[in-house]
């Protein structure tokens, strides 16, 4: 498959953060309901994770469901933690050389779902090409909170001084600690927000935001996010002169 707009092959964002959002009013919009939007948000996924991995993306991580979205219909609840023990299928990652993470609480998923994700991690553990992790139960104050307990225990038993705690630290301990920070967060479904998502991980990260609904956001929708990526300057804090000179 050809780039659908003319990319800079050497300027792919090697880790790429979506919010997949927009299923339930995709179906809505269509007179269906809303476990249909979320079916056929579950076949995107296959379709944008074999164009990352064709591109040379080297991170995707895509955000699946949070810690607050326990509180949405518990029939819609139901039918999300179904597709994840009925969908979650080892081929496609086999098939690209892709290995399987999750970040997130897995311990308070239904058993099947649980159960379906940690095989899936373990056959795919030593694929290479890309790392695709779904961020499912997660939101980033739960994170960093765990981050914080976590030190504190070990300053408790004395393995650590609060000032070995750095920026360093606080990555290393994070559910990401196996993956770069987000080159690029892409939010679908139109909503100006990141909802609680990688808030340590997004601090330089450049956001793209649109109105299409996540399951009719497809290869050339990716291209164009991909593509104001590449017309935008990364300063990290320097002037735009600075990161001109190198």
């Amino acid at each position: 498959m050809e780039d659908i707009l003319e990319l800079d092959r050497n300027n792919i964002p090697q880790s790429i953060a979506i919010i997949m959002d927009g299923n339930g009013r995709w179906a809505q919009e269509r007179g269906l309901p809303r476990s249909s939007g979320h079916i056929q948000g579950v076949e995107n996924v296959t379709r944008i994770t074999s164009e990352c991995a064709r591109l040379g993306v080297k991170f995707l991580t895509m955000y699946a469901f949070s810690t607050e979205n326990w509180n949405r219909p518990e029939a819609e609840v139901e039918v999300l933690m179904q597709l994840i023990a009925d969908k979650l299928e080892d081929e496609i990652f086999m098939k690209n050389d892709i290995r399987y993470r999750n970040i997130g609480d897995i311990e308070k998923l239904p058993p099947s779902s649980r159960k379906r994700m940690l095989e899936c991690m373990e056959n795919t553990k030593n694929n290479k090409r890309m790392t695709v992790s779904t961020a499912l139960n997660y939101s980033s104050r739960w994170e960093l909170t765990k981050a914080m307990r976590d030190a504190v225990r070990e300053a408790q038993a004395g393995h650590i001084r609060p000032e070995d705690i750095n920026e360093e630290y606080v990555s290393q301990h994070l559910e990401t600690n196996f993956m770069t920070d987000p080159d690029l967060l892409i939010r679908t479904g139109g909503e100006l927000r990141i909802s609680n998502y990688l808030l340590w991980q997004c601090a330089y990260s450049e956001f793209y935001f649109c109105d299409t609904y996540w399951p009719d956001f497809h290869e050339e929708d990716l291209h164009k996010a991909i593509a104001a990526y590449q017309h935008r300057q990364r300063r990290f804090g320097m002037t735009g002169e600075q990161v001109t000179k190198g």
